[in-house]
């Protein structure tokens, strides 16, 4: 199927040139992420403990330009949003170089889907970059996503700057008769006797003081997208050679799966497709098996799940198997470069390795490769 469809444009340009040619901020950042760390794969961290998450973010974060989470999965998970876990995962990526992808697809009525992506204990949009969403209630869904991020969006790079006050007023500041004094009030014919005590009344009034506190409340607009300065560790360190991510939101449209039977077909996609030109200023681009640009102006980024590498010396004619659980894979070589998929998505192949990291590498070294050689920049 993949090696027989019409070529699109964006199947031969460099992620540079389609960077150049992106609208939606976001993906421009990731497409430039990607042509400077030499990479084209998005980690799976689909792992159990908020310890372990914050690990493997860290030890794989050079290797990849997208993290992908399930904090639903994670046990210890902190909800703080300047301090917690979706916060520390922040200043990893700021270090490291890579967005933060969570895996929610959103598949509700719109109403539930926005609460669901903007409040809660997890405020998800707060801390992933990009989220998923499953078109089966209709584009109905996209267009309510779109338009909690453009809410949150509207608001989002404003700081709430807090000063207070405290101090001792004069007694003359508590006059029950205050609106109705003079502004320059007659001289007493005779001056008034000093009280005879603390507690002593005076003319009527009781002579207690009291402490005032003022609270004075101002937005001010903040440039960077960091999460606080409370996060100690890391929260500094900013990958060279880029600047941070940008504010915006990016949604990716689950389009197409790799599980065995699954009921997304021809229709589905095209329907998948038909929202995401609808709403492009919001839609990154799909969850996919291959690349869905077909018409001119398309220039959606496609991320490929379901990639395994045979074992090292055999990644040319190696074969790779299912899990037996009805996930079945392909290659970097097979998803990127006949596909023209943009970025493959590995978990367990990497995670499951006796080294992680250097199999994070493997990955995306041939990833990349494939890449290459798909726009005839041979490595």
């Amino acid at each position: 199927m993949c090696a027989t469809q019409d070529r699109h444009p964006t199947f031969k340009a460099t992620f540079a040139e389609r960077a150049n040619n992106a609208s939606h901020p976001l993906s421009n950042y990731l497409l430039r992420l990607m042509e400077l760390k030499k990479s084209n794969l998005c980690l799976s961290a689909d792992v159990t403990t908020a310890r372990e998450l914050l690990t493997v973010a860290d030890r794989m974060g050079p290797s990849i330009v997208v993290l992908k989470t399930h904090y639903d999965l994670v046990a210890g998970w902190d909800y703080h949003p300047q301090t917690g876990t979706g916060a520390k995962l922040g200043a990893l990526g700021r270090k490291h170089g890579f967005l933060i992808f969570e895996d929610r697809k959103f598949g509700d009525i719109g109403s539930t889907v926005q609460q669901q992506y903007t409040a809660g204990t997890a405020r998800i949009i707060d801390w992933a970059h990009i989220v998923n969403v499953n078109m089966v209630p209709g584009k109905a869904a996209v267009a309510a996503l779109s338009e909690a991020a453009a809410r949150w969006r509207s608001r989002v790079n404003y700081e709430v700057r807090t000063s207070v006050s405290v101090g001792t007023p004069t007694s003359d500041s508590f006059d029950e008769n205050d609106e109705e004094r003079p502004a320059h009030p007659p001289a007493p014919k005779d001056p008034a006797p000093p009280p005879s005590s603390f507690r002593g009344e005076h003319n009527g009034r009781k002579g207690s003081i009291v402490s005032i506190t003022t609270l004075t409340q101002s937005f001010e607009p903040v440039d960077s997208p960091r999460f606080g300065n409370a996060i100690a560790e890391g929260d500094e360190l900013l990958y060279a050679g880029i600047e941070e991510p940008p504010w915006e939101r990016g949604l990716l449209i689950l389009a197409q799966m790799s599980s065995a039977g699954n009921f997304m077909n021809k229709e589905y996609t095209d329907a998948c497709v038909q929202a995401a030109r609808e709403y492009k200023s919001f839609v990154m681009g799909f969850i996919s098996q291959e690349t869905l640009n077909s018409e001119p102006t398309d220039a959606f980024i496609s991320m490929t799940p379901g990639c395994q590498l045979p074992p090292e010396g055999d990644e040319d004619d190696g074969a790779v198997m299912g899990d037996g659980l009805g996930q079945q894979y392909n290659t970097p070589a097979k998803l990127v470069g006949l596909c023209g998929s943009d970025i493959i998505i590995v978990g367990r192949g990497i995670l499951k390795a006796a080294s992680p990291q250097d199999e994070a590498e493997r990955y995306r070294r041939r990833a990349w490769k494939a890449y290459l050689n798909r726009i005839g920049q041979h490595a």
